[in-house]
């Protein structure tokens, strides 16, 4: 047995005979590893005897649970109607320049950033805004975004 399945035996031992169980194993192996690796993935199917598509199904229905490793600061950008309106588009655009990713990329190469765009952040006065870490910044603008994100670096 591999070492890294080793942890996921213990957590599918835990939930071995309840129902509706896969949910809660999911959530488990992505608590303790962060992300649902494919191999994860193919060996709760093999595990379960569950078909890897139903498990795919599941996971790519729930937004909870994620297919990549994420960054250690996570930020949200709000794309809700206020914060469009108020142009999070040019926030989005600030701050992906000011981390570097390329086109399609969502997690910086240090491991240190996942973006993400959220439907709506509830803080519709404060638009545009975005979530970092569970903390709010409103009433961006992209000349803002440098000072944000650099507390964050250290």
């Amino acid at each position: 047995m591999e070492q890294d399945f080793i942890s996921v035996d213990e957590i599918l031992q835990e939930y071995e005979g309840k129902k509706g169980n896969l949910i809660p194993i999911l959530q488990a192996v992505q608590r303790q590893k962060g992300y649902l690796s494919k191999s994860d993935i193919r060996y709760i199917s093999e595990k379960m005897h569950i078909p890897i598509a139903e498990i795919y199904g599941v996971v790519t229905f729930y937004a909870m649970f994620r297919l990549e490793p994420q960054g250690e600061h996570i930020i949200k950008i709000c794309k809700g109607t206020a914060c469009h309106v108020a142009d999070a588009d040019s926030i989005k655009e600030a701050v992906v320049d000011y981390l570097k990713l390329e086109e399609g990329e969502q997690t910086t190469a240090d491991g240190k950033f996942t973006v993400m765009e959220v439907a709506c952040l509830g803080c519709c006065s404060l638009s545009p805004v975005i979530m970092i870490d569970q903390q709010t910044f409103g009433k961006l603008t992209p000349n803002s975004i440098p000072g944000i994100l650099s507390r964050f670096k250290k």
